[in-house]
């Protein structure tokens, strides 16, 4: 079964191939750059002993709906987009697996909280932390990413990871875990002529990341970008998914950083 899947004005909406023509029809003269489709195509698999700070946000029957990082024993980051419509009971997390349908632990949630900032039309603030009922060890599949406290300049390399679709539209989503290098762009450089988003899109807690024809896409939100060995982005927002000239669009972490730090500590 393909599903798409998205956000608008605090709803997330899950189709099956059946239902896709009228959702389709539904989306209709809306700006696709709105679509939180979290956003991996043209990648190669990985394992997550590479990524062991990978997570996969799952229902209570086990269907993986967005991508997370472990941040220390009891905290996962995620995107706001990715909550809004779950309550924490209603969600577990498999952590230290490359198959998102087995292996590894499956963790509860006891509590979570995003940004009270969050706009789903602008989408920013696009961040959430997740509290995990009871704490996980390192191990080799299990590790903690630190939180990068500056933003990385235009052109450091990056990698994003998740289990979403390999294409926009009629692609299903990957069972293995992927991966795809990218080069961060700096909010001055993605809000630029350079790129195609309109002037004013890419917002201050925003930070872009750019390789022609690779790109994270739909299933992969809320999962992390990394560089230099530290949590810089939050898959967040794109114009569809690996299209040319529009760059994938991340929560910003270190512009985020002092949010995540308290509200972990609060929950």
């Amino acid at each position: 079964m393909i599903s798409l899947v998205f956000a608008n004005n605090m709803n997330r909406l899950t189709v099956s191939f059946i239902g896709l023509l009228a959702c389709l029809a539904a989306c209709q003269g809306m700006p696709e750059q709105e679509f939180p489709f979290g956003r991996i195509v043209n990648g190669v698999p990985t394992t997550i002993e590479a990524h062991p700070y990978q997570v996969s946000l799952q229902t209570l029957k086990g269907a993986h709906f967005c991508g997370g990082s472990l941040i220390d024993a009891q905290t996962v980051v995620t995107a706001a987009h990715c909550l809004q419509s779950y309550k924490a009971n209603e969600i577990q997390v498999r952590i230290g697996s490359t198959d998102r349908n087995e292996g590894g632990e499956l963790v509860t949630v006891s509590n979570y909280k995003f940004h009270e900032g969050y706009n789903s039309k602008l989408m920013i603030n696009d961040v959430a932390v997740i509290r995990l009922s009871s704490p996980v060890r390192q191990s080799a599949k299990v590790r903690f990413v630190p939180l990068a406290q500056a933003t990385p300049p235009t052109g450091t390399p990056a990698v994003v990871t998740g289990w979403g679709t390999t294409c926009f539209l009629l692609c299903s989503s990957t069972t293995f875990l992927q991966e795809v290098e990218v080069d961060l762009v700096a909010k001055s450089d993605c809000d630029s002529e350079k790129y195609s988003y309109a002037d004013g899109q890419i917002l201050d807690t925003m930070v872009c990341a750019y390789s022609e024809k690779k790109d994270a896409c739909q299933g992969d939100s809320g999962g992390p970008l990394v560089a230099n060995g530290e949590l810089v982005g939050i898959v967040s927002w794109g114009k569809s998914c690996a299209k040319v000239s529009y760059p994938g669009v991340y929560a910003d972490v270190a512009s985020l950083r002092s949010w995540i730090v308290s509200t972990a500590a609060e929950l």
